[in-house]
């Protein structure tokens, strides 16, 4: 492995050998509904509260991932992932049923994008055979923690974003498998003065534009160069910020950007701005994005976690709402 600037090469193979992605019925009945491998049809997930359906939720988006390649878990060196909940507890508690080593992280939405660098990281460097990456959200946990209660009733206003009920799950090797990743550039945290956390697009969209610029001088690459670059979750403020800023840099990003927090749901679903969460960028890559690349329908993929670094606290006391951009090179192996 080697470092140009902030950005990470992997000339040591790691691959995403598998994948899988659980989700919630709203997720379910968008344009990617047939693209998860379990699409619930109880936001309970037969669980008594929302966070032990979350938990469940994670539970099995890995054991889907494992399946695939008659994987045990006795053949995972380590477990990777987060979520929003305070002390990461949905994801702790899935790892606990798992018996791994683990690794709890939190990146709020970024969380997907900084397990993967972790975990390909420990693959490339020989500290790990096989790590599994993983990052989840449940709306309703989330509203609760976030926000308030589900029974209030809040109004949401335009720049909202829903919190994706999903998770998505991969497992990193040295081994062969049909995608690699050759690259990550790990974010740091940019702060544009955003204080309305209804607003989260806007408070996370110069992150990306600044970890993109970082990577492209970093690897001496152009956006043209990649079939697609996909943020998450910017939904439609913040990515309209982002193609302004490039746009002023003399850069036109076009088609090939994309952003996974417009991807998950369609305009008739009242998602207000888009998607957002830990599991919406993770379901969107495991649900759509590896499975392209593993099918030469995409060859070079540049997949930025986006997250907003802030809670109820912070709000609480007129914080404005850091934000910060994980990027990993994603490039199929056909």
């Amino acid at each position: 492995m080697s470092r140009v600037g902030d950005t990470l090469f992997f000339e040591n193979p790691v691959h995403v050998q598998t994948w899988a992605a659980a989700v919630g019925t709203k997720e379910g009945q968008g344009p990617l509904g047939k693209c998860f491998d379990h699409v619930t049809r109880d936001n309970r997930f037969g669980k008594k509260t929302w966070e032990q359906a979350e938990c469940r939720m994670v539970e099995l988006a890995c054991e889907a991932a494992l399946s695939k390649a008659d994987l045990t878990l006795s053949r995972i060196d380590c477990a990777l992932g987060g979520d929003l909940l305070n002390q990461c507890i949905s994801t702790g508690f899935a790892a606990r049923g798992l018996g791994l080593p683990y690794l709890g992280l939190y990146g709020a939405c970024s969380t997907m994008a900084e397990s993967l660098i972790l975990g390909a990281t420990m693959v490339s460097g020989g500290f790990a055979g096989r790590t599994l990456c993983m990052a989840s959200s449940h709306f309703c946990s989330a509203e609760r923690q976030y926000r308030y209660p589900l029974e209030y009733g809040g109004q949401r206003p335009p720049t909202a974003q829903w919190t994706a009920t999903a998770c998505g799950a991969a497992v990193l090797s040295s081994d062969q498998g049909p995608v690699r990743i050759t690259a990550a550039t790990p974010g740091r945290v940019y702060d544009p003065g955003i204080t309305d956390s209804t607003n989260m697009g806007a408070a996370m969209a110069q992150s990306a534009y600044e970890t993109l610029r970082t990577f492209f001088r970093d690897s001496g690459t152009l956006p043209q160069e990649y079939d697609l670059i996909v943020t998450g979750d910017l939904a439609a403020i913040g990515r309209s910020i982002v193609v302004e800023l490039f746009r002023q840099d003399g850069v036109e990003l076009g088609d090939r950007y994309q952003d996974c927090g417009m991807l998950l749901y369609d305009e008739d679903q009242d998602a207000h701005a888009g998607a957002s969460g830990c599991g919406c960028s993770a379901a969107v890559l495991c649900g759509r994005l590896l499975p392209d690349l593993a099918e030469g329908k995409l060859k070079k993929v540049l997949f930025c976690g986006t997250g907003a670094m802030m809670s109820p606290t912070s709000s609480n006391q007129g914080e404005s709402i850091p934000g910060i951009c994980h990027l990993v090179r994603l490039e199929g192996c056909v």
